[in-house]
């Protein structure tokens, strides 16, 4: 059997950066500011998705992944295009990254990777 040896790692202080947002969390703010945008209230476009209004309410908050399909009944209730949508995604993610310098880059300590 292999020994077992101690992992030392020094604590350094690594520059504060924010995470990655999760797909479901930049698509339900878009979501959200798309329904602002046309001044709609969330209980009518979630009638006309065929949703809950609370279901609505937490994919927008980024709580809840929904599926291909919920997705295109909320854009089609909002009258958005995917195509708009996901671009606006796209942008929004790639500008996320540009403020954040350090992503994509190595880590600077140890790293250590199960297999």
């Amino acid at each position: 059997m292999a020994d077992i040896l101690p992992f030392h790692q020094k604590r350094t202080r690594t520059p504060d950066r924010e995470p990655e947002p999760l797909w479901r969390e930049v698509l339900g703010r878009s979501l959200r500011a798309a329904r602002e945008e046309r001044g709609s209230r969330l209980v009518d476009i979630a009638e006309r998705a065929g949703i809950s209004p609370q279901y609505l309410s937490e994919i927008e908050r980024g709580r809840k992944e929904p599926s291909s399909e919920m997705i295109a009944a909320v854009t089609g209730a909002l009258g958005v295009g995917l195509v708009d949508l996901l671009a606006g995604i796209a942008s929004d993610v790639r500008r996320h990254r540009g403020a954040d310098r350090t992503v994509g880059r190595r880590p600077a300590g140890p790293v250590l990777m199960a297999a």
